[in-house]
């Protein structure tokens, strides 16, 4: 069980980064679940890129604006530079943006943009068409069903992993390990991600000693629908709003222009903040307002959308829907260099919402996700095939950690609440303490190994966060009145 490469997640990024792998190599992409259950199949706006030389530098300054001054430079250019070769690139393999009756590409533009520069497929489905595509695409061989539960590290260089495969655990060795398992969705309570995406591989790092960096930036996004049963809760893409949906409070008021002039074309940390706020102080509900799209126009461009709220019994766009912030997307992760390369661990590499290449800094602007994935999934795989290895072989002890116990789900939404409560859309310093002191209670506690993944990834994020004493970006620490 020895390969060239293993690739830990079957998202865009893992997929994108195998397709620039040759057949020649032995490849193994191993995948928690079933392959649509990733965050990649759920992205509905689009993928945002420099529409041509001239936009280069206007896409560099929309995405630094939005990060908030925490941005690697070097990194929004590395992707903004190279975003319109990718999409050539997905064109000339056979992928198929929307375009009009001529065959030209449509653009749109969605919050914190200066233009109209997001591409997008079946409507609100480019995610989960751009998935299927790089699906039928993958030459290299899939393990499904299994999760990774250990690095195979000795001596700073990475041998494999370890995966929980039907219950049993074995070792599958590796010249190079590439992480692309996304983020953090099933640490909160109300959150947009695939069920399966619970920080293993990020709580996994901290274990080994891997740096993670900007873990407190973890962004909500403004417009989701809760009333649900189901863990994932109903995204209500920005490209909406991009194109005419407006939220305002029970009495139809536009009440975002109260906090900033670009009102539902503010970035998503304002609008959450904006709409957090709003409701705590009036009481009152929050709703999106669909009713500057006409019926046909609306069933066409956000079919999914369409039939998911008619499915739940609303009569969009006529009547409007009720929504709330939800945790959405981990801006910070392990953190990487521009090509992918974990520091101080050799042959182990990070890419997509995994890890930190600084690109998004304090928020992440919107589209931006699925074309980071992209650029920096090519750029790993070029690395990593120019990249010479002579190591001995080295066989490792196969752990014997028991990976879950029975009371293990209950500590799990203990988790998500602790989460929601305390480490979302509006930070205290006194409810992050609190937030602190339950977690390490819980490891304190005897628990199967999964859980204590959830439970460390969590602890990095409030620590992260109990470190920065001042607001910015998605990072919004409120003052506490004393008395």
């Amino acid at each position: 069980m020895k390969y060239d490469v293993i690739i830990v997640g079957a998202g865009v990024a893992g997929l994108y980064a195998a397709l620039h792998l040759p057949s020649d190599k032995k490849v193994l992409i191993i995948n928690k679940r079933e392959t649509f259950k990733c965050n990649s199949f759920y992205a509905q706006g689009g993928i945002a890129l420099a529409v041509d030389d001239d936009d280069i530098s206007s896409h560099v300054k929309d995405t630094l604006e939005a990060g908030a001054g925490l941005c690697n430079e070097e990194a929004v250019l590395t992707m903004s530079e190279n975003s319109r070769d990718t999409i050539d690139d997905l064109i000339k393999r056979g992928f198929i943006f929307d375009s009009d009756d001529d065959g030209n590409l449509l653009y749109t533009k969605e919050a914190a943009h200066s233009r109209e520069r997001i591409l997008h497929a079946g409507g609100d489905a480019t995610g989960r068409y751009m998935h299927h595509f790089l699906l039928s695409k993958n030459l290299h061989p899939m393990l499904g069903n299994a999760r990774v539960v250990d690095l195979l590290i000795k001596d700073g260089e990475c041998y494999g992993v370890t995966i929980l495969d039907h219950r049993e655990s074995r070792n599958i060795y590796a010249n190079s390990v590439i992480i692309a398992s996304g983020g953090v969705g099933s640490l909160y309570e109300y959150h947009t991600n695939a069920p399966c995406i619970s920080a293993d591989l990020q709580g996994l790092c901290v274990l080994k000693g891997i740096k993670l960096e900007n873990m407190e930036m973890m962004q909500f996004h403004p417009t989701v629908y809760v009333n649900t049963q189901y863990a994932q809760k109903l995204l209500l893409t920005e490209a909406l709003r991009g194109e005419g949906a407006t939220i305002e409070d029970e009495e139809g008021r536009r009440f975002l222009f109260d906090y900033d002039d670009r009102g539902e074309l503010a970035s998503r940390d304002i609008v959450s903040k904006a709409i957090y706020d709003y409701s705590k102080k009036t009481g009152s509900k929050i709703y999106l307002s669909l009713k500057n799209f006409e019926y046909h126009y609306f069933m066409q461009r956000f079919p999914n959308i369409f039939k998911n709220l008619q499915d739940i019994g609303f009569n969009v766009p006529t009547q409007r829907v009720p929504i709330s912030p939800a945790f959405h997307y981990a801006i910070g992760g392990i953190k990487t260099d521009l090509n992918g390369s974990v520091p101080n661990v050799k042959n182990l590499y990070a890419i997509g919402e995994v890890a930190s290449t600084k690109v998004h800094g304090a928020n992440r602007l919107a589209s931006n996700s699925l074309l980071e994935g992209l650029v920096f999934a090519k750029k790993t795989a070029q690395k990593l095939l120019k990249t010479k290895i002579n190591k001995k072989f080295i066989e490792f002890d196969v752990s014997d950690e028991v990976m879950s116990l029975k009371d293990d789900k209950e500590k799990k939404n203990q988790l998500r609440k602790i989460m929601w409560e305390n480490v979302s859309i509006v930070r205290t310093k006194r409810g992050l303490n609190k937030a602190l002191n339950q977690i390490n209670v819980l490891l304190e506690r005897k628990i199967g190994k999964l859980l204590k993944f959830r439970l460390l990834t969590a602890k990095e994020i409030v620590i992260a966060a109990l470190a920065r004493d001042k607001s910015i970006g998605v990072h919004y620490i409120k003052k506490e009145d004393n008395n």
